[in-house]
């Protein structure tokens, strides 16, 4: 293991200067004047590089957390596996961590190889053999401008290429969610992965399997929620790791990769976009095969809400839903029969509903798919967009209506016209 990094001068990285977040470089002054070494370090280092404006900025540092606390006196240490600190700066947070050691007999293993804890702090060379992958690895001087390479990790950088620091299998043993970075990056940076990595996924995949649901569920908002959701879900889609994460999900669903994509539409615009509807859209189809198996032997209403029980807590069991967002995806699904044959009697309720518009943006993307639903998604646009044509619009409402759901005229036993067809596709 290399002990001095190959250093990389500004007048040959040429990193912009003017994309350093000023925070970051107040932890690392205030922390150098207290004696203490401290770097930018990996995915700051590795978008700057790549010309890209970082979204966070990391501070690697010889300070213990608990020093870096002194320093800093309303910083919060967190982690248990990994002690780190964050320092608030109102509403950013610059996250400081410290150098860990590359091998030590502290670090706590289980019988799989997993890492348990590793608080053993090391040197900034055993620092960089600790973290995972190469382009991970770089760190920034900002006082001398140079870059620091241990680990080969520009060579990486110019191949566009995600390569694990030591052997692939050892380093998803000791963390099976290593596996999810890796395709997160490959999506994100439009990177190779290394072949070693693909060999590796199989098993990762199983390894996943051990994770808590609740990491699992941090893992899928950075999958799809930082504005490449499109990519990284075709990423995934065609990895071992789709159906240990998604076991209820079609990979190939046009539904999904519509959403996906609108999703990261939504980002680009500044808009609001959050992990309840993902969800909502991710299992619907599942929810409604699992209905039309129910209504044979139960009225549509226990059908739907057995359906949904299920679907929901097979996801549940792998990726942890909160409870606000498993509300949210119930009440987005019950509104589609809703929206699909409107009531004169509960439009004001229906328009009026908090899930309303989240409803409205599934219906949209089950009518791109399936012409059937156009006239009616046509119909709540116009709806919602003409106040005053309101009543010449529910004229024009069929006088006998036929819910696709079977709510409407109880028709627990006779399948549920569009829901079917959109479960089969």
């Amino acid at each position: 293991m290399p002990t001095a990094p190959q250093r990389v001068p500004a007048s040959i990285h040429k990193i912009d200067p003017t994309l350093l977040d000023a925070n970051s470089l107040e932890v690392i002054a205030k922390l150098r004047a207290a004696g203490f070494d401290a770097y930018l370090v990996g995915g700051c280092v590795r978008d700057l590089l790549l010309g890209e404006i970082p979204k966070d900025f990391d501070v690697a540092t010889d300070a213990t957390p608990e020093e870096v606390k002194m320093v800093f006196r309303r910083a919060r240490l967190v982690g248990r596996r990994f002690r780190i600190a964050h320092v608030r700066f109102g509403r950013d947070i610059i996250e400081v961590s410290t150098f860990r050691k590359a091998e030590s007999s502290r670090v706590e293993l289980n019988s799989d190889g997993m890492i348990l804890s590793d608080n053993e702090y090391g040197t900034l060379a055993e620092d960089a053999y600790r973290r995972d992958f190469t382009i991970n690895a770089l760190y920034y001087d900002p006082l001398s401008g140079d870059v620091l390479d241990y680990v080969d990790a520009l060579k990486d950088l110019q191949a566009r290429r995600i390569a694990f620091i030591g052997q692939a299998d050892v380093r998803l043993a000791e963390d099976p969610v290593r596996a999810i970075r890796a395709l997160r990056f490959k999506a994100k940076l439009k990177f190779d992965i290394a072949d070693s990595i693909d060999v590796a996924l199989p098993e990762a995949a199983r390894r996943l399997q051990a994770i808590p649901s609740a990491r699992l569920f941090e893992e899928f908002n950075k999958l799809f929620l930082l504005g490449y959701a499109h990519a990284a879900w075709h990423v995934f889609a065609s990895s071992p790791l789709h159906h240990t994460l998604f076991p209820g999900t079609n990979p190939a669903s046009e539904l999904v990769s519509k959403a996906m994509r609108n999703t990261d539409e939504r980002i680009a615009a500044d808009k609001p976009a959050t992990p309840g509807f993902l969800l909502a859209v991710l299992l619907w189809e599942d929810y409604v095969a699992r209905m039309h198996r129910f209504m044979p032997m139960h009225p549509a209403i226990v059908a739907s809400n057995l359906a949904a029980d299920q679907s929901i807590a097979a996801q549940t069991s792998v990726i942890a839903i909160p409870r606000r967002f498993s509300l949210f995806v119930r009440e987005v699904w019950a509104l589609q029969p809703r929206l699909e044959e409107p009531s004169p009697k509960t439009l004001e309720r229906v328009v009026s509903h908090k899930r309303f518009r989240a409803a409205y943006d599934l219906l949209d993307l089950r009518a791109q798919i399936d012409p059937a639903l156009s006239p009616m998604f046509e119909w709540w646009t116009q709806y919602q967009a003409q106040p005053d044509r309101r009543a010449d619009l529910i004229a024009s409402l069929p006088r006998t209506r036929t819910s696709t759901s079977g709510r409407r005229r109880r028709r627990s036993r006779k399948g549920a016209g569009t829901l079917a067809s959109t479960a089969a596709q």
